[in-house]
């Protein structure tokens, strides 16, 4: 029997959408359901593996690699972060788990923003981790919104035929850059082997999606217990733009941690202890609060 600290991976059928892998970690009888939520050209491996140990203690803790990425489920036509929310709601159904804490890395705090808004009977608590309401302007974004027409209508062509170049491109072309460089070299090409389970044109597609979101106009409206975990040196979203994030959602925790966009891979302990900090303000005593629970104060570490 695995301990409380260590997932097991299941192989899960959606209905109508196909087989995912799941990380399962069972956690103490009766405990909060996590699920974490990756981010753009990541795997549930790179982006979560460091804090099963340290989450899985005390909560019961879900992941999977999302639409198109890894192991995930399959992705035809444009990337829809809208799809992804669904997607936690249909496992969360298939599992028979009727409350859980959303936890999004980068798009995946926007995955997670869009299940609070979607599915707000099984959303009970947040925390976004080095995300915003809208990336929309930032350069690599910009970059890879622009390359997606040229990768797209070769691949929309009627008469293209095979094209194996494309089929080979990964996301670590486009990965690369959302890795600092306080890590060595091992580290960093298994972070890059992990990215090369995806292919570009899913990366592509899913950071132009990143692009087009925003949740501005939505986001004072939430109102379930959540925590924001800010990157103080991210070059990929800037700390400014996950502040205002924090701004925007009434009573929100802030945990600020120093690292970069990769800090789950640079610095996995602090990281991993922030997110259990926060997972435990918002669910205090083992106990998912719901909308109508305490007002939120604010944190640092």
């Amino acid at each position: 029997m695995n301990d409380a600290g260590s997932p097991v991976e299941r192989v899960v059928t959606l209905p109508g959408q196909g087989r995912t892998v799941v990380w399962d970690c069972p956690g103490q009888p009766g405990a909060p359901t996590l699920v974490l939520v990756h981010g753009a050209t990541m795997t549930a491996e790179l982006n979560w593996s460091a804090v099963f140990p340290v989450l899985g203690q005390q909560f019961r803790v879900l992941a999977f690699d999302q639409r198109g990425h890894g192991r995930g489920l399959g992705c035809a036509g444009a990337y829809r972060l809208e799809q992804c929310a669904d997607d936690i709601a249909g496992l969360a159904a298939v599992l028979g788990v009727e409350r859980l804490i959303v936890i999004g890395y980068s798009m995946g705090g926007l995955i997670a923003q869009l299940c609070w808004r979607r599915h707000r009977q099984l959303t009970a608590g947040l925390v976004l981790c080095a995300t915003a309401r809208s990336i929309a302007g930032l350069q690599w974004a910009r970059w890879a919104k622009l390359m997606m027409p040229g990768l797209m209508m070769p691949a929309m062509a009627a008469d293209a035929g095979p094209m194996p170049w494309l089929a080979g491109l990964r996301a670590d072309l486009i990965g690369t850059h959302l890795l600092g460089r306080n890590h060595d070299r091992a580290d960093r090409a298994w972070a890059l082997g992990q990215m090369r389970r995806t292919p570009l044109l899913t990366a592509v597609s899913a950071v132009s999606a990143v692009y087009a979101f925003s949740s501005h106009d939505w986001i004072g409206g939430m109102d379930v217990p959540t925590a924001v975990i800010i990157t103080r040196h991210d070059r990929v979203v800037s700390p400014a733009r996950q502040r205002r994030l924090a701004a925007a959602v009434p009573g929100a925790l802030v945990y600020d941690i120093d690292g970069e966009h990769d800090v789950f891979l640079t610095a996995p302990g602090r990281f991993a202890a922030a997110l259990r900090a926060a997972c435990q303000a918002i669910c205090p005593d083992g106990v998912i609060a719901g909308p109508d629970g305490p007002t939120a104060g604010r944190a640092r570490h």
